[in-house]
């Protein structure tokens, strides 16, 4: 039967008084009270373990622990009070140590519950009456304020609205929906006020299935069995006829109590849990929360990696990644106009668009007479300008029809999101935006590769076209779309048949296939706490690459756990061996036992260590690169743009072109000058091997040279230059633009790896 850990310790500190109470009454020559000293714990300990047992076998499960109860039951009958009180010991600190590490102080639906609504606001009329959201029934009419959950299924009235679907969906985009469309509840009203009809009671709706879901999956995922047990069958068997070959050959009950005694598997009973424990403490170091020792072994045996996509591949927010301007307009003032009027508006997509103007450093004037579309976009008035940023419909509705052909229409059609913008009453272009992928995720799933994990999957409820753009830009092995709560829970139970599954997730809508999977990861730093909630792990920083760190804590962990197991049990082997022929006395074999065990755990503890990787440089250093790469990235995007604009137009833009060759000189030049000087050293002799950064400072003279003669080029510009001078910047510019872009990317990858260098795997 389970105990409380509050009991196991105070059973450890009991059984550690009492033995050093018995030796005191022995050193003091009180032997009247060393016998039952020594004799009450043991006997409480054998009553507790026996407890235990019988436990167990109502399971249907056949522990180590009753080798324990025997040794401890013999000790007693036969007169050996202290190899009774150090078995005890051993036991109780084995078992208070097992308690502790598969404790888990959580509550798997705390967050869902939480997140649930329970208002709502009926109206009747004119008149509007909060109620439990319990109470509503369908029919009813309910309104939804902003920013407010919707309590149950309904159909939209009176739209359209702006709906946040990304706790049902994972998508990052809020959703348009016209008036009459369906309206799930759990989703979030990211927009204006609006009114729907109930179309179900909050038991019978969406959200409430998705709880449900969570707890079927809980009900229905295997329970862990303890490390130790799975040996307890063939081991128990060994033992006990060792012991009874031993006495049925001296003739002595005693020599098989002595094989009782040092066969006490305490290196199967410590070593898991210490290891385990040492694991979980180095994972929380790093960011990573294991509820429990059990979480770390199946982390250890994981070969299935399962992923969401928005939030977990990708960055899960919208980012601008093109500016398609149709004939007659000029892709910066497009940009520049549509940011100036999205200022006024909490879209995220706004939100994107604003982000990427600021980032190019075009001047955004303030809008007036803004008028707020929700679900459709925004108009407004930028100077003298009038300017509408939307959807089709939005623009349609204004008189106004987008291409349906051409670049600038197949671009919008195939990227995540697309804003049409139009300027004095004319369609001027298209404003593409997307969900891109982490920058960490490719090494993330390679470094997963390599820690063993041989599958990798994505499980996605966002557009087919999106989620295998993504897959195949990751290597995935599989990708599932559009899938609802249950269809991720089919997907996780369909891939158990390629081995242990992990499921990584970050939403609401990930919780079930969180808690349907052998091991859940959740990214809790920023997703869903019902997600943290129904998962086994837990990443409290945002970065995807702890989920292989966290894999290769467990497998290492788990390896040093299993040596434990085999160096100690083959020592307990041996020293059985010892005590069945007569040389080792129960109370002798008992302190050896006990040494053993103490090696045991002094090995467990190198979880504990082993290649904690030293920073590549100091803070200030790293944080100074990271600023210089922004700005170089920066400089990239001026050059792409200015490229691009010599394209269209017959000038070029002299004093651009000048602003960029001072930028190369001032930023560019120094930043690389520095990086030869201080890192470069560092990281060849972090990575090793003949020469690990020698491309990279290949690449560094390659810039260089392709700086110095674009400098060159635009300084003998006079009057706007030839047309062989504007064409060779102009070849220069994309040149230039390829290889920092390239070689930003690849001096990030080559970063991370030397940081990497020393952490487990």
């Amino acid at each position: 039967m389970p105990h409380a850990p509050r009991l196991r310790r105070l059973l450890l500190a009991f059984v550690l008084v009492a033995l050093a109470a018995g030796a005191l009454a022995r050193l003091a020559g009180r032997a009247e009270f060393v016998r039952p000293a020594w004799e009450l714990p043991a006997a409480l300990v054998a009553l507790v373990v026996a407890a235990d047992v019988l436990g167990a076998l109502r399971r249907g499960v056949l522990g180590v622990d009753i080798i324990a109860l025997l040794a401890i039951l013999g000790a007693l009958a036969l007169g050996q009070p202290l190899a009774g009180v150090i078995i005890a010991l051993m036991v109780s600190g084995g078992t208070a140590l097992e308690e502790y590490a598969s404790a888990r102080a959580r509550g798997e639906l705390a967050a869902l519950l939480a997140r649930a609504p329970r208002l709502a606001h009926r109206r009747d009329g004119a008149e509007v009456a909060d109620i439990a959201a319990d109470a509503v029934r369908a029919g009813d009419r309910l309104l939804v304020k902003p920013g407010e959950i919707v309590p149950v299924d309904g159909t939209l009235r009176e739209g359209p609205a702006l709906l946040d679907t990304a706790a049902l969906t994972g998508e990052a985009i809020p959703v348009p929906v016209a008036d009459g469309a369906p309206v799930q509840s759990g989703v979030v009203n990211a927009g204006a006020p609006f009114t729907m009809e109930a179309t179900a009671t909050a038991e019978a709706s969406t959200y409430a299935a998705v709880v449900r879901l969570v707890r079927q999956a809980e009900q229905e995922r295997p329970p862990m069995v303890r490390l130790a047990d799975r040996w307890a069958l063939g081991f128990l068997g060994a033992t006990l006829a060792l012991a009874g070959a031993a006495w049925a050959a001296s003739g002595d009950p005693v020599r098989a109590l002595a094989v009782l005694v040092v066969a006490t598997p305490c290196p199967l009973i410590l070593a898991a849990p210490v290891a385990l424990i040492c694991g979980i403490s180095r994972a929380a170091a790093r960011g990573i929360v294991v509820k429990g020792g059990g979480a770390l072994e199946r982390l250890a045996r994981a070969r299935v990696g399962l992923f969401d996509k928005t939030g977990t591949l990708t960055s899960g927010t919208p980012r601008l990644v093109g500016v398609e301007a149709l004939e007659g307009f000029d892709p910066d003032a497009v940009l520049r106009l549509a940011a100036a009027l999205d200022q006024t508006s909490q879209h995220a997509v706004a939100a994107a668009i604003v982000a990427a103007a600021r980032g190019r450093e075009l001047t955004l004037d303030l809008p007036h007479e803004v008028q707020d579309f929700p679900g459709g976009g925004i108009a407004g008035i930028v100077g003298e300008t009038r300017v509408m940023v939307g959807g089709v419909g939005l623009l349609t509705g204004a008189g106004l029809a987008p291409p349906t052909d051409g670049a600038a229409a197949r671009l919008a059609a195939a990227s995540a999101a697309a804003a049409w913008v139009a300027i004095d009453g004319r369609v001027a272009g298209a404003l593409l935006l997307a969900d891109p992928v982490r920058p960490e995720a490719p090494r993330a799933l390679r470094a997963l590769r390599h820690a063993g994990v041989t599958r990798l999957v994505m499980l996605s409820g966002d557009r087919a076209a999106a989620a295998e753009a993504v897959g195949r830009a990751l290597g995935l092995d599989a990708v599932h779309a559009e899938l609802s709560p249950a269809g991720k829970i089919a997907a996780v139970v369909a891939e158990r048949a390629n081995g242990v599954t992990l499921m990584l997730g970050d939403g609401i809508n990930d919780a079930p296939a969180l808690a349907a999977a052998d091991i859940g990861v959740a990214m809790g730093a920023r997703g869903a706490a019902a997600a943290a909630e129904a998962a086994q792990v837990v990443l409290t920083v945002d970065r995807l690459d702890r989920v292989a760190e966290a894999v290769g804590i467990a497998r290492r962990a788990r390896a040093i756990a299993l040596q434990s197991i085999v160096a100690g049990m083959g020592l307990s082997g041996l020293a059985m061996l010892a005590a069945a022929l007569g040389r080792l006395p129960p109370v002798a074999g008992a302190l050896l036992q006990e040494a053993i065990d103490i090696a045991v755990i002094l090995n467990a503890l190198r979880v504990l260590g082993g290649g904690r990787a030293r920073p590549v440089s100091d803070h200030d250093t790293a944080q100074r690169m990271t600023d210089e790469h922004a700005r170089l990235r920066a400089l990239a995007e001026r050059m792409r743009q200015t490229a691009a604009r010599m394209n269209r137009q017959p000038d070029p833009p002299i004093e651009d072109l000048r602003r960029i060759g001072a930028d190369l000189a001032a930023l560019l030049l120094p930043h690389q000058e520095a990086e030869e000087r201080s890192l470069y050293p560092e990281l060849a002799r972090r990575l090793g091997g003949r020469d690990p950064t020698g491309s990279m400072s290949r690449m560094h003279e390659e810039i260089a040279r392709e700086a110095t003669r674009f400098r060159a080029v635009i300084d003998g510009m006079k009057d706007g230059g030839s047309l062989a001078e504007a064409q060779e910047a102009r070849r220069l510019l994309d040149v230039l633009d390829a290889l920092l872009s390239l070689h930003l990317s690849a001096e990030e990858e080559l970063l991370a790896a030397a940081e990497e260098t020393g952490r487990p795997g």
